[in-house]
């Protein structure tokens, strides 16, 4: 069974506000999914979006 975040946990997990959460939604950068009135998001998800955010500092260097 796949493991589901309220919009809650996600916003408190990723410490991301509300508007930013459904402007993610709204570009489809993050799946939800609907359960009754309920919005979920898989956490398999919720990981593959925050691994492709950008990182930074600590580049190698070239010499």
């Amino acid at each position: 069974m796949t493991e589901l975040l309220t919009v809650a946990e996600f916003k408190d997990r990723y410490k991301i506000s509300h508007s930013a959460f459904y402007r993610l939604v709204a570009t489809n950068r993050i799946p939800i999914k609907k359960i009754g009135r309920a919005t979920r998001i898989a956490v398999a998800d919720a990981e593959a979006w925050a691994s492709s955010l950008p990182t930074q500092g600590g580049g190698a260097s070239n010499g």
